[in-house]
């Protein structure tokens, strides 16, 4: 008797493990997957944005220095 509860006792902590590691590969594919979504989202946000509109007619010196002291 004593055998055939090791054996019990051993099998199903081997399907438990197998269980677990379906479990985990699971939850990997779904995160990676999600990953992959906030990117491509985030790359079609970024292109989204409009070019910065060209000031026409302003002199050369305009906008190429930060007063800091103001």
């Amino acid at each position: 008797m004593a055998i055939s509860n090791d054996v019990t006792s051993i099998a199903n902590t081997a399907s438990a493990l197998s269980d677990a590691r379906t479990s985990q590969a699971i939850s990997i594919a779904v995160l990676k997957r999600a990953i992959d979504v906030s990117a491509e989202s985030a790359t079609a946000l970024i292109e989204a944005i409009p070019e910065a509109p060209r000031a026409a007619n302003l002199p050369a010196n305009l906008g190429r220095n930060v007063n800091t002291t103001a």
